[in-house]
């Protein structure tokens, strides 16, 4: 009896001294995320190639699929012919009415002339009205003439302007028909396969950026005091059999409202019943995972 009641104590001590080790080397505990993006469809057809393997590297922008696009490009080659066809039947407003305003440039000299012999009586004042009033029959049809291509050109150029936005919306079509990946990662889901119907907002594979994770923690109120964006911290990571790795991480959000301590969640403070959320980030080697967990020590403030 007095050796279990040894053995009992003996424990008990060792429990002691490693949950107060333990609350010395951490200010909070979390489970490590990664920025993920289900990326969809974004155009109707078949997938004539996708490649979004599992676990497949991917850069941001890099085209991994792309859904047939054979009916838009017929769509825009007829009306890039349309656009062809209107623009041919723009008029030159300069060469439409050149010949017009030669005749009246003729005609000013001649009513100058006529003017001049007028005035040395060689000329009637008939003559004179008669030039006057075939220039003002000239400046009338000029005028409308004028004003004639003028509307006609504009309405050339309103069904110009609807055509080419039609093209661009087309092309924005045929654009959104190449599957690229919004970021650069890992791609962790594959949700489709080459020759299957795709449509719009159809999920067709997630993507993970694992080189930049963060430690969602969970602070008490009195070590909220303590904290800031962009304060430096040691984060540590399990390791197995090893013990844990330590990462240099930095504080990149805090919650601005409190909530229930989460179930699979540890305080330093077991008593406490609301916590504050933060967020630290950290440099991934290839050993921290999604959902792992994972505890972090803030460094002091800088003065």
């Amino acid at each position: 009896m007095k050796t279990y009641h040894l053995v009992f104590l003996l424990v008990a001590a060792l429990l002691g001294s490693g949950c107060k080790d333990k609350g010395a080397d951490w200010d909070a505990s979390g489970v490590f995320e990664a920025t993920e993006v289900v990326v969809s469809a974004r155009a109707t057809g078949e997938l004539l190639a996708f490649s979004a393997d599992e676990g497949r590297q991917v850069q941001a922008g890099e085209a991994l699929g792309c859904v047939d696009t054979l009916q838009l490009a017929l769509q825009k080659r007829q009306l890039a012919a349309t656009l062809r066809a209107t623009s041919s039947r723009l008029l030159d407003a300069d060469r439409q009415l050149a010949s017009l305003r030669q005749e009246i440039a003729n005609l000013r000299r001649e009513r100058q002339r006529f003017g001049e012999l007028l005035q040395a009586d060689a000329a009637t004042g008939r003559q004179v009205d008669e030039i006057d009033y075939q220039l003002e029959v000239l400046e009338r049809r000029l005028a409308a003439t004028s004003e004639q291509l003028e509307s006609n050109n504009s309405s050339l150029d309103g069904q110009e302007e609807s055509i080419k936005a039609q093209l661009a919306q087309v092309e924005d079509r045929i654009r959104k028909s190449v599957v690229v990946s919004p970021i650069t990662g890992t791609v962790l889901t594959k949700y489709a396969e080459t020759g299957e119907y795709a449509q719009p907002g159809r999920p067709l594979f997630k993507v993970a950026d694992l080189e930049h994770m963060r430690l969602r923690a969970y602070v008490t109120a009195d070590q909220l005091t303590e904290l800031k964006i962009g304060q430096r911290a040691t984060v540590y990571a399990d390791s197995g059999t090893d013990g844990h790795r330590a990462y240099e991480g930095t504080v990149s959000w805090i919650a601005d409202k409190a909530e229930f301590t989460p179930k699979t969640v540890q305080t330093r403070d077991e008593r406490a019943n609301l916590v504050y959320a933060v967020k630290v980030d950290v440099a991934n080697d290839g050993l921290i995972k999604r959902g792992m967990y994972g505890d972090v020590k803030f460094l002091p403030l800088e003065p």
